[in-house]
Formats: structure tokens, C-alpha cells, sequence
């Protein structure tokens, strides 16, 4: 059992840098640009411990709220008892990623504008609704040269 409750207590795995991943930081992560109002995840890095991210919000997601040259504020929900706290975290952007949570409903939006302006051409109506998996239709499975056959279990016998 840890007797040990530092800021990163058992956070041995959580941290942990990925596979081929390691060394410092890529320039391309700074290079990346952040407005109030995007959905980010944040993804604490262990290789930058400044404006590191408490590790309960290691995995959230959150919405930016303010940037500054090196951080950005992001809004997490957090929940304490029966409610929600809204709480905001000032992380600095090697932390940070966009996320890809509304990507499929983005892609969905689209798909669905073009099938309206398609079907509004040709003059019909389009379900632009998303369907569930439908249960397999019912089908006969062909018993050419296959005929059925019976299988019973084995008495049981003792061989003594």
C-alpha cells in the first residue's frame, strides 16, 4: 500500500511516454493553434512538467476558455457528490490535443447537406436519420448433398 500522496502519486503507467515516443517534444506540438470555444483532450506528457495537468484530468475533455502564448485554459466538468463543478485548469499546450470526439458528427452534417441538396434536385424526400442494425433477414440454408444428420451423446460406460 503507497504512503506516499505527492501531486503524482501513482501515476507510474498513467505518464508514461508510448512506444517510440520518448525524447523531447516535437515542434510541431507548439505549432498547433488553439481558439476559445475548441474541444480539446488533454493527455498529460512527461517530458514537459511544467503546466502539467493534476492527473484527474490526465484523459478529459474539455472546452478551451482562454490562450495565452505558451497555455490555454480549458473547462472540465468535474463530479463532486451528486453534482457537477465546473472547474477551470490553466495547461500549458504540450499537454493538449484537439479532439476527435465531433469529428463523425462533423462528417455526418456534411454527408447529410449533400443528400438534402441531391434529393431537394431531384425533387424527393431522403431519411436523413441514423438507423440502427437491423436484425439479418430470414434465409433457407441449401441442403444439396447435405442431408441432416442426428447426433446423440454417448452412454457413459465404466471399463471396470
Amino acid at each position: 500500500m503507497p504512503h506516499s500522496f505527492g501531486y503524482r502519486a501513482r501515476t507510474r503507467h498513467m505518464f508514461r511516454r508510448g512506444f517510440k515516443e520518448h525524447g523531447p517534444t516535437h515542434m510541431s506540438t507548439f505549432l498547433v493553434n488553439y481558439h476559445v470555444g475548441d474541444i480539446v483532450d488533454i493527455k498529460a506528457n512527461s517530458s514537459q512538467q511544467k503546466g502539467m495537468p493534476h492527473k484527474y484530468y490526465h484523459g478529459r475533455t474539455g472546452i478551451v476558455y482562454n490562450v495565452t502564448p505558451s497555455a490555454v485554459g480549458v473547462i472540465v466538468y468535474k463530479v463532486v457528490g451528486n453534482r457537477y463543478i465546473e472547474k477551470r485548469v490553466n495547461i500549458r499546450i504540450e499537454h493538449i490535443r484537439h479532439s476527435k470526439c465531433r469529428q463523425e458528427f462533423l462528417d455526418r452534417v456534411k454527408a447529410n447537406g449533400e443528400a438534402h441538396a441531391a434529393a431537394k434536385a431531384r425533387g424527393e424526400r431522403v431519411n436523413l436519420k441514423r438507423v440502427p442494425a437491423q436484425p439479418r433477414e430470414a434465409h433457407t440454408v441449401s441442403t444439396a448433398g447435405n442431408t441432416p444428420q442426428t447426433m446423440t451423446p454417448v452412454p457413459y460406460e465404466t471399463t471396470i
